[in-house]
């Protein structure tokens, strides 16, 4: 329990180290170094084009990042008329009473402290827990931030095809880059700075595809109504059409979420339907 409680402290740090690097990098060393074009107008220069959609990417990464954090799963504890909260509490915590015979996709997270209702999985990247209130900022900040991954993947490969002199165009160029540029490194033909560069490409890669994988595994969970937790615990749900659950994530509002950070809106279809 130590280990994840560091690792829940430990890995949003880790997430905005990265985010700070990935921004540095971009506005001050690829875009006014790869993207000079003399001929175009300041306007459409390239460099204005792709800084602009490098920022719009990374401004919705980083802002449901924020909205995932702010909007934590309601604590469902205190409402719960199931005995004295810290009688309930103490029972999750020794396993002796399941969140779930409570209520129907209710869950106990011990880092968090709380009850959370239709909880899918705590996220350590965030420090917080997934659930009916900020999953649909969830897989945006997924989305977004596997986009703007693969954006500053791509223009560090134009900056080091231009600074090592070297093409890409064949596959394995990329797979043998790291293992070359370390032997390199060390004999002195190879700049610091290129090999950090170096490095954080692998390092975008990973993270990008890590953070595609969680969105296209949440997008398949979503169109069949479940979550992580109830696949994990075996738990039964009732079957609709994937409309519905779609709906009841990402609301009728959908396109806006897309363009801009925006609060989650998915609870308020399923209000209507109850009432």
């Amino acid at each position: 329990m130590l280990v994840l409680r560091l690792l829940n402290v430990v890995a949003p740090a880790y997430f905005l180290c990265i985010s700070l690097v990935t921004f540095v990098l971009q506005i001050f060393l690829f875009i006014p170094s790869m993207f000079r074009d003399p001929s175009t107008t300041p306007l459409f220069s390239p460099a204005l084009l792709h800084g602009a959609l490098f920022l719009f990417l990374s401004a919705n990464a980083l802002g449901n990042y924020v909205l995932v954090i702010q909007n934590s799963p309601e604590d469902l504890g205190k409402g719960l008329n199931l005995g004295e909260g810290a009688e309930v509490v103490a029972d999750w915590l020794d396993g002796s009473r399941s969140p779930g015979s409570a209520l129907p996709s209710t869950h106990f997270c011990r880092l968090c402290a709380r009850v959370t209702q239709r909880h899918d999985h705590h996220c350590f990247f965030t420090g917080n827990c997934i659930g009916s209130r900020n999953m649909r900022n969830f897989i945006m900040f997924c989305l977004y931030t596997s986009l703007a991954c693969l954006d500053s993947l791509v223009a560090g490969m134009a900056y080091i095809s231009a600074a090592l002199s070297m093409s890409f165009a064949n596959p394995l160029a990329f797979l043998t880059l790291l293992p070359h540029s370390i032997s390199q490194f060390f004999s002195g033909a190879l700049l610091s700075s290129e090999m950090f560069v170096i490095l954080m490409l692998y390092l975008w890669l990973g993270i990008g595809l890590a953070c595609a994988g969680f969105c296209c595994h949440q997008m398949l969970l979503i169109l069949r109504g479940q979550t992580r937790y109830q696949v994990r615990k075996g738990i039964v749900v009732r079957a609709r059409p994937w409309r519905e659950n779609l709906q009841e994530v990402f609301g009728k509002r959908w396109l806006l979420g897309l363009l801009i950070p925006v609060l989650n809106v998915g609870s308020d279809y399923r209000r209507q339907k109850e009432k």
